[in-house]
């Protein structure tokens, strides 16, 4: 037992820095800004000064002592005593408290030490979670500048977790360490602190610590480069019956195996050298060391499924807060999106709601932002063929699955129509205000304001036709001709339709009456329609929206389920070497193939216009 404590003691001492206030002096003196100890009273680091506690759920905090020390935490105006166990671990309950922007401390007292902290608030604690379009510092978004002098907000406080990535299960972060690790530590809301915060998390939290006066503290537990299988317990990913899961696990496994560490730090030795050589060269001379252990084992790579889960997730598990929002998706624009995405995604909202123990907790959805030269008409078919579509696809499918299953607690918003030609696009405040949206009216009540998008209801063929009606009107946006469908019947063969709202009779002067929630598509080269697209594509066409809320557009969907194989078949005529998947040359082939009938619907059209003109 003494082997296994000296054991533990020393991990402690790796995963645990500082504490707001930790001590080993005579018992009931209070000492600050002491760092934490190795042996004796210490707390999980989310616990600190300036944090927001979550109001109305019960109030856990945790931590360590010495085994059999006993351990008591005033908070409230209640007192909580309890016994560490032979681990050391220590946990009390606190029962709910409402939210008060008043400030509160709390106080732990062990046998030799006392630990306060200062300027605690109650109120609602969300985490925002994704890879670098939700990670991107308020710094860099486009008006991120004006945010930033207007962020003074006290009663928003910042958290991000420390991105230290491998496969070991944590239980706790590193607190904050000057010149080596920025994050970790709690911070009040203000123009300095706010720079290099999560830009979707500030904006998103600014707007509903605005409109409910109540405290916010936003989490940012997200980190670039990584896709959704990394952000759930391996277990879970391991225990999903699925060809395409376990094909990604078996690539890992593979990779796991190949690695040799010491031919890597050969190799990185090799590179070190020839570095040195080429500064010797340029007049830079360096004394920087050889490195002495290898890097990059696959099994600690940030993407390796698991890892971002059990290194960032894992160790902010078991607090208690409203809920989390989710904005992820382009390192899973892969051969493999079409299935995968839409098979894990849901395994790992639950993951996560039980991380927090919370089977309903609220989980808002920004779908996959914009990459690449925006479809136009002239490129249309072209831009239809990009695996991230059907990323953009899983998050909405999953949404709907969601909320039609009466899940009251799941949000989304669109992104897509914010049309910046990269992977990185810095117009993310009016995504991060469409989820607040969701928040303020299921989570706050707030039902002057609207968030859900069109939702078509049912699809009929009539006419050489295809009609969509909607649950709420739609409109284009000013008033332009509606734009973003596609269509195709039976030889999957999709083209561009013309969209118009559904006539349904003649006011008593003529004049034609509309069915404001109906659309019918329509294209002279799909005589016989039997499904439609709606912004299928990367940067999409795409225009639709409810009728006077313009900031809310019907989503990536589409009424088919021809996969990628499929369409290289209908536009080549060829199977794929591998059934049901397709390889690098023939997803060129394939745009190739759409690239050839966008030219040929265009000559058609230029065709028909000619006609026109010599009748």
């Amino acid at each position: 037992m003494k082997n296994c404590t000296i054991s533990l003691i020393v991990l402690l001492s790796v995963v645990l820095t500082f504490s707001s206030a930790t001590a080993q002096q005579e018992p009931g003196k209070d000492i600050t800004a002491v760092p934490a100890l190795v042996e004796g009273l210490s707390l999980h680091n989310l616990f600190q000064s300036n944090m927001v506690l979550q109001r109305e759920k019960p109030i856990t905090i945790w931590g360590w002592a010495e085994p059999g020390e006993d351990v008591s935490v005033s908070f409230g105006g209640q007192t909580k005593t309890t016994k560490a166990g032979a681990d050391r671990s220590w946990k009390v309950i606190f029962p709910p408290m409402p939210a008060t922007a008043e400030p509160l401390q709390m106080a732990i007292k062990g046998k030799n030490a006392v630990i306060t902290f200062d300027n605690i608030l109650m109120g609602d604690v969300w985490v925002m979670g994704g890879q670098s379009n939700m990670q991107e510092p308020l710094k860099n978004l486009e008006n991120g500048d004006m945010e930033i002098v207007s962020a003074n907000f006290p009663k928003i406080r910042l958290l991000t977790v420390p991105n230290i990535i491998d496969n070991k299960e944590k239980k706790n972060f590193p607190r904050r360490q000057k010149d080596k690790q920025p994050d970790g530590d709690w911070d009040i809301c203000s123009p300095q602190t706010v720079p290099e915060f999560s830009g979707i998390g500030y904006i998103f939290a600014r707007r509903i610590h605005m409109a409910s006066q109540i405290p916010i503290g936003v989490i940012d537990a997200s980190y670039w480069g990584t896709p959704v299988e990394a952000w759930m317990p391996l277990s879970v990913v391991k225990s999903m019956d699925s060809d395409v899961v376990r094909a990604l696990v078996s690539d890992w496994d593979k990779k796991v195996a190949a690695w040799d560490p010491k031919k890597e730090l050969e190799n990185q030795i090799k590179q070190h050298e020839k570095k040195m050589k080429e500064l010797k060269k340029r007049g830079k001379p360096s004394n920087e060391p050889p490195p002495s252990k290898p890097s990059g084992a696959p099994i600690d790579d940030q993407n390796y499924p698991g890892n971002c889960y059990a290194s960032m997730i894992s160790p902010i598990a078991g607090f208690s807060v409203k809920g989390a929002v989710w904005h992820q998706g382009y390192n899973n624009a892969r051969p493999d999106a079409e299935t995968f995405y839409y098979q894990v995604f849901p395994k790992m909202i639950a993951s996560w709601r039980a991380a927090f123990n919370d089977a309903t907790m609220p989980f808002g959805i920004i779908s996959l932002c914009t990459d690449t030269a925006p479809q136009t008409l002239d490129n249309y078919l072209e831009c239809m063929m990009d695996f991230g579509i059907y990323v953009r696809e899983a998050h909405y499918k999953t949404f709907l699955d969601f909320y039609k299953a009466g899940d009251k607690n799941i949000g989304y918003a669109s992104s897509y129509d914010h049309r910046r030609a990269w992977w990185h696009p810095e117009m993310k405040i009016p995504a991060a205000e469409r989820i607040a949206r969701w928040a303020m009216v299921t989570q706050y009540g707030i039902n002057s304001v609207h968030w859900k998008p069109p939702m078509v209801t049912t699809m009929e063929t009539r006419d050489h036709t295809l009609i969509l009606n909607f649950d709420s009107d739609v409109a284009s946006v000013n008033s332009e001709a509606i734009a973003g469908f596609s269509i195709a019947g039976k030889d999957g063969k999709f083209q561009p339709a013309k969209a118009e709202y559904l006539v349904t009779g003649k006011d008593g002067n003529g004049q034609p009456q509309y069915n404001w929630k109906a659309l019918v598509l329509s294209h002279p080269l799909v005589p016989n329609p039997i499904h439609y697209r709606f912004a299928w594509g990367r940067n999409p066409m795409g225009n639709l929206r409810m009728v006077y809320i313009k900031d809310i557009p019907l989503a990536t969907q589409r009424s088919d389920n021809w996969t990628v194989a499929d369409m290289y078949e209908n536009y080549t005529g060829k199977k794929s070497a591998v059934p049901g998947l397709v390889h690098s040359g023939e997803v060129e082939e394939l745009k190739n193939a759409l690239k050839a009938a966008d030219l040929e619907r265009r000559i058609f059209e230029a065709q028909a216009l000619l006609d026109s003109q010599k009748k």
